[in-house]
């Protein structure tokens, strides 16, 4: 099915489900997810270009340096137990002969992510759409600024994670740049001491008490799980039966399936065969999951935000090297959502650096657009004739703002403001 028309009628069944007055929805949660629903996978969607645009920087400012943090691209997901499990599920249903026009098309389309995660092996792997990302970024990135990598010798300066996901991420973007540029000079380096500051997450006391609020929204916000089996199967009863009698859990399998489809570019919508209420119900257990545990919320984020200081302290370093010295063009960093996100709260920007609690984050956070596969934080520095220095913060390539902290025009902050700002943040 194509993938546009598998979004529509996805859409049309979202108006006419019965069972989504029985939930509380966010409504522009809701609008985002008819407008795409692969986005309900939350931090595994697939990154989207988007349409940015610039705003005019102050008069006599040109852009000469760019900060960048970059989670890797798509991947595949960890472990392959719930596919292999969907797959003889749906396949022992078939041989019992009771399986419907759609069960079938689940089982199809099941089968071929498990058969493309047997050929790999590796849990978390980068995939080919993965490259493309950080590659496409990469060009942009470039052609929006220009400027920044000038003809002459000019420096890149590039860490990351030691996870082979990362690193592959990074290749693909500095190739992608070196393609562009041919003359620039890009030094890579990947060890431990890079991990220091370039991964970080919560603690486990965090994980723990969050887990406990996060199981008790499991709880309390009951499916269609009778809609499911008549989709699937032409007798519920057996159906029943083969899966054991956790619908629920059958379902979940096919809910994380389905989120990692498009990072294996198979171009048909996998969410299409589950009841919109159990997609919303996981989209928002694994949005409020990422914002609880790692952006400022009300809960945890005095305990979160110190743990990526390494990672601040490194930007802001770097960044005074590159304006005194003068050659540095670029300094990127491929990591991972977890400190995307701790980055973002941290340097206060907008929706991410705000306490909401746990019952606030639908109607602040969509994790979709915000935390998708190859995220990425740019901070473009602009210098007028007098040496003074501006910057300008970015959120997945679009212009961002933070409330906390006057600007000197549209989205543009003085650097010298920005580095007071963040010694406060530091607490």
């Amino acid at each position: 099915m194509n993938h546009k028309l598998a979004i529509a009628i996805f859409a049309i069944l979202i108006i006419t489900s019965p069972t989504v007055a029985g939930q509380k929805m966010d409504p522009e949660s809701v609008r985002l997810l008819k407008e795409d629903i692969t986005r309900a996978g939350v931090n595994t969607n697939s990154y989207e270009v988007c349409n940015f645009t610039d705003t005019k920087a102050p008069r006599g400012y040109r852009p000469f340096y760019i900060s960048h943090y970059g989670r890797h691209g798509s991947r595949n997901n960890w472990g392959r137990k719930y596919y292999e499990r969907l797959v003889q599920r749906l396949s022992e249903a078939r041989e019992a002969g009771i399986l419907s026009p759609s069960g079938d098309s689940l089982l199809r389309e099941a089968t071929i992510i498990r058969d493309i995660e047997l050929q790999g092996g590796a849990n978390g792997r980068l995939t080919p759409r993965g490259v493309r990302e950080h590659a496409g970024i990469a060009e942009r990135m470039y052609k929006r600024c220009p400027a920044v990598f000038k003809k002459g010798p000019q420096s890149v300066r590039v860490v990351s994670s030691t996870t082979p996901r990362c690193i592959v991420s990074m290749a693909a973007f500095t190739n992608s740049l070196k393609a562009l540029r041919p003359g620039l000079d890009i030094s890579l380096a990947s060890d431990e001491n890079i991990m220091d500051y370039v991964s970080s997450s919560c603690t486990k006391e965090v994980k723990a008490a969050s887990q406990k609020m996060l199981d008790s929204l499991d709880a309390a916000v009951p499916v269609d799980t009778v809609g499911l089996l008549e989709r699937l199967f032409t007798d519920p009863a057996i159906a029943r039966k083969i899966i054991g009698g956790n619908v629920a859990a059958f379902e979940k399998d096919i809910f994380r399936t389905a989120r990692v489809a498009d990072a294996f570019d198979v171009p048909d919508n996998l969410f299409r065969f589950i009841p919109f209420d159990a997609v919303y119900k996981w989209y928002d257990y694994y949005n409020r999951e990422i914002y609880l545990r790692q952006c400022y919320s009300a809960e945890f984020g005095k305990e979160r935000l110190p743990l990526v200081q390494p990672l601040v302290d490194d930007v802001v370093t770097k960044a005074d090297e590159a304006i005194k010295d003068g050659t540095v063009a670029a300094d990127l960093r491929f990591g991972h959502d977890w400190p995307t996100m701790a980055l973002a709260a941290y340097l206060g920007f907008e929706r991410l650096g705000e306490p909401y609690t746990f019952d606030q984050i639908p109607a602040h956070f969509f994790g979709g657009l915000d935390v998708p596969l190859a995220c990425n934080i740019q901070i473009i520095f602009y210098r007028n004739r007098s040496g003074n220095v501006l910057v300008k913060f970015l959120l997945n390539e679009k212009e961002t703002t933070i409330p906390g902290l006057g600007a000197v025009s549209g989205p543009y902050y003085d650097w010298d403001d920005v580095k007071i700002w963040l010694s406060r943040r530091r607490g």
